[in-house]
């Protein structure tokens, strides 16, 4: 068996692992503490399926060979002192300054992603499902999550917080790997609210308002940092939940028109 094939197996196999352990711990929770509603149509249950594949092996294979030729530029464009006094860093500081750096990158790609018309053409696929569930974190156009993943990792290229080698990858991989599994909670139909911790983490109500169908879908971006938004005044989080969800852009119903659609000129 050919390398290649035995490595994209492999990765299969981990997908389907891992939906079946989201499947058993959502799908029952999602019906004992989420809001009621019309069963999704199976059509599009299968479509969030393969977009939960796509996501997940699209983004590493298109980012591969910029982000390691970015990883190799950067050891050029980065000051030798600057690099210096990063590396000196305990390595749990190192962690926690890649993660806010990361998070900062991924904020901004997130809200210019609905500002700029050309990146919400990509963007407006992850807001089309008007009933929030586990997989729609997932729902994504693989350009999308490629231009908001190079907002995050490129700036900790730049900085030194990231390297070619298999240490200096491990925190942009990490990050994802957290990321990922934390976008699965905040976008799960769940009405919980956790009090104190939601000035410190993004929860599900936080991101619900992201998703609202109108009036504060422009708010909300952060990925597990709510702090961002109060920084950059794009926070909203009442005691209410949004009362409807979607966008208002309209989508083609097929998988393949919805991949290729925001590709062809208007």
């Amino acid at each position: 068996m050919p390398a290649s094939l035995g490595a994209f197996l492999s990765d299969v196999l981990r997908l389907s692992v891992w939906l079946v352990l989201l499947t058993m711990i959502f799908v029952p929770l999602e019906r004992w503490f989420g809001t009621r509603h019309a069963p999704r149509p199976r059509k599009e249950l299968l479509q969030d399926i393969a977009y939960y594949v796509i996501s997940s092996l699209a983004p590493a294979l298109l980012l591969s060979v910029p982000m390691a030729m970015l990883a190799v530029a950067a050891q050029h464009l980065v000051a030798g002192a600057l690099a210096g006094a990063i590396a000196e860093l305990p390595p749990l500081v190192r962690l926690a300054l890649a993660f806010v750096v990361a998070e900062t990158g991924f904020y901004w790609g997130h809200r210019l992603s609905h500002e700029l018309p050309w990146l919400w053409r990509f963007h407006a696929l992850h807001h089309s499902t008007e009933h929030l569930h586990f997989l729609s974190n997932t729902r994504t156009h693989p350009v999308d999550m490629v231009v908001t993943r190079l907002f995050g990792l490129v700036p900790l290229y730049l900085l030194g917080l990231a390297a070619p080698n298999a240490a200096g990858s491990s925190a942009p991989a990490l990050l994802l790997v957290l990321g990922t599994v934390w976008g699965f909670f905040i976008h799960a139909n769940l009405r919980w609210r956790l009090g104190p911790l939601e000035w410190l983490l993004t929860t599900p109500a936080f991101h619900h308002w992201h998703h609202s169908r109108r009036d504060h879908i422009n708010h909300n971006y952060a990925a597990t940092l709510p702090v961002l938004d109060r920084l950059f005044g794009s926070h909203y989080l009442p005691r209410h939940w949004p009362e409807e969800y979607g966008s208002d852009t309209p989508q083609p119903p097929s998988l393949a028109g919805q991949l290729l659609d925001p590709l062809t000129p208007n």
